[in-house]
């Protein structure tokens, strides 16, 4: 199936009612267990890559080994920027072959945000790729993302937002936070039905690691098309690591523990798709 853009991944899962995960691969072990669960399970995926991780990896690092796994799976892999902070990466993305891009000017003012949202996707349309943007403030920090819990999305700003913008897809805070929770959280999933009914695009969800199954179902059953997944990754292939040395500190070769990271990344992914219910949907 290969590499594909999010468009048909995330209009087929609007129309089934269930969400595409979208997994922040850090580097090839992450990624290598991300595809064999979404190909186990037979579900599309998302491989999201930040704007940080771009700092650290490069545009073209990720998109070739991306391709390159993406072309020998059978379900559909899609690249995904993550949080992109500027139009200019946007550009260098979508060069280079990402099948969505992200413009996050959800810290700027309303019109700001409007405006540079609305070029992204003016740019990325001419190459059939969608663009999501985000609209209110996710709270938390991730990846230098820094948000904060009490600016939720407005139903009736996000109408007008996906009008004067021409974007795919759009991110929505209803209280999520990126990294792990302090306290438990609790979603507005009456304002995500409210901006359901305002807006007929895909919705996104940001911060999701260390919400429950149930509360990840239920945003999809509300309209939630696409999950963001990054910091249980992230600890799962770091606790894999951090385990091996611990039981032999004489390991030396990357491929001993590679492996093992690999499966532990694979473990979460796959209870994270069956928690957006997007399994058999490849």
């Amino acid at each position: 199936m290969a590499y594909v853009t999010a468009k048909k991944m995330l209009l087929d899962a609007q129309k089934g009612s269930y969400a595409v995960g979208a997994f922040n691969a850090e580097n090839m072990e992450m990624l290598k267990g991300i595809i064999q669960a979404a190909e186990e399970l037979r579900a599309p995926v998302m491989i999201g890559t930040t704007s940080l991780m771009i700092q650290y990896g490069s545009v073209e690092t990720y998109a070739a080994m991306v391709r390159a796994e993406a072309e020998k799976a059978s379900v559909p892999v899609c690249l995904h920027l993550d949080h992109g902070n500027s139009y200019e990466l946007a550009v260098k993305c979508v060069a280079n072959g990402y099948g969505s891009v992200m413009i996050d000017g959800s810290a700027l003012p309303y019109e700001e945000n409007i405006a540079v949202s609305r070029k992204v996707a003016g740019m990325a349309d001419v190459m059939n790729v969608p663009t999501e943007a985000e609209l209110g403030r996710i709270g938390g920090n991730e990846d230098q993302v820094q948000g904060v819990s009490d600016q939720y999305t407005s139903p009736e700003m996000a109408k007008d937002f996906v009008a004067r913008t021409g974007i795919f897809s759009l991110a929505v805070a209803i209280g999520t936070a990126h990294g792990f929770y302090k306290e438990t959280p609790v979603l507005d999933l009456e304002r995500l039905k409210e901006i359901r009914r305002t807006v007929d695009i895909p919705l996104v969800l940001h911060g999701a690691s260390g919400l429950t199954d149930d509360q990840i179902r239920a945003c999809a059953a509300e309209g939630i098309c696409k999950v963001n997944f990054a910091t249980e990754l992230r600890c799962a292939y770091s606790n894999a690591l951090r385990a091996c040395f611990e039981k032999d500190a004489d390991l030396y070769d990357p491929k001993e523990y590679g492996v093992i990271a690999i499966q532990s990344v694979k473990d979460t992914v796959m209870h994270k798709i069956l928690a957006c219910g997007s399994n058999g949907a490849a």
